[in-house]
């Protein structure tokens, strides 16, 4: 099992040219082995749940299974369900101090997904509920099979953006992003294999939610 802090094999981030979007993605943040490693960690030392939400009045299973962790207080309300933090293990503490690193902000808080084939996925959506505040950022490590990241901007839909996200990279979002984007996983009846997605956020008291992500990201939970 890897220990330590998060190894960031490459520091170089591509940088992607979207209007109204900060958008980075770091393709090799890790090395294959420590990948690897942290992907088997994670896959047998998460409490891994499989949710339902409300659609249209009708309660449905999340096709995926998830996970919420985080420092105490740490509560998050999306898709009409809320969600107390698990504190945090040694592995994600390791794993959100390398993001810290190289994203250059802090988070509180982590939701894991678990996309156990390609029947898993994420519909459309955007990272932008009241506890997130104004412009938040969002770092994303994915771990295991390679799947298709989908970004779409609101009001221009033909303003589109697809990528590939491998074992061992670290996305990204920032800036305005979540007011003007929306980001999905689509399914695939392609045969893929499990993949862990590790989205890292900072969660925000009521009286920090106006301040701006550069100013709030430092000093204040």
């Amino acid at each position: 099992m890897p220990t330590g802090n998060l190894p960031l094999p490459s520091t170089e981030a591509r940088r992607f040219d979207l209007p109204d979007a900060e958008v980075r993605l770091w393709p090799q943040a890790l090395s294959p082995d420590e990948a690897d490693g942290w992907f088997s960690a994670l896959r047998t030392g998460i409490d891994w749940q499989q949710e339902e939400i409300l659609i249209f009045g009708e309660r449905r299973r999340v096709p995926r299974l998830v996970a919420w962790y985080g420092d105490p207080g740490a509560t998050y309300t999306y898709s009409g369900t809320t969600h107390e933090p698990s504190p945090w293990t040694p592995e994600l503490q390791a794993i959100r101090a390398g993001v810290e690193a190289l994203s250059g902000y802090r988070y509180n808080s982590v939701l894991l997904n678990l996309y156990r084939d390609g029947r898993d996925g994420m519909g459309w959506h955007a990272d932008d509920e009241p506890e997130l505040g104004l412009d938040p950022v969002i770092a994303s490590v994915s771990l295991g099979a390679t799947r298709r990241f989908c970004l779409r901007h609101r009001r221009h839909k033909d303003r589109k953006l697809d990528l590939l996200l491998p074992h061992g990279s670290l996305l990204c979002m920032g800036g305005t992003t979540q007011h003007h984007w929306v980001h999905a996983l689509p399914k695939t009846r392609l045969p893929v294999g499990e993949r862990i997605n590790l989205t890292f956020r900072l969660l925000l008291s009521r009286q920090v939610r106006g301040m701006p992500a550069a100013t709030r990201n430092k000093d204040h939970w």
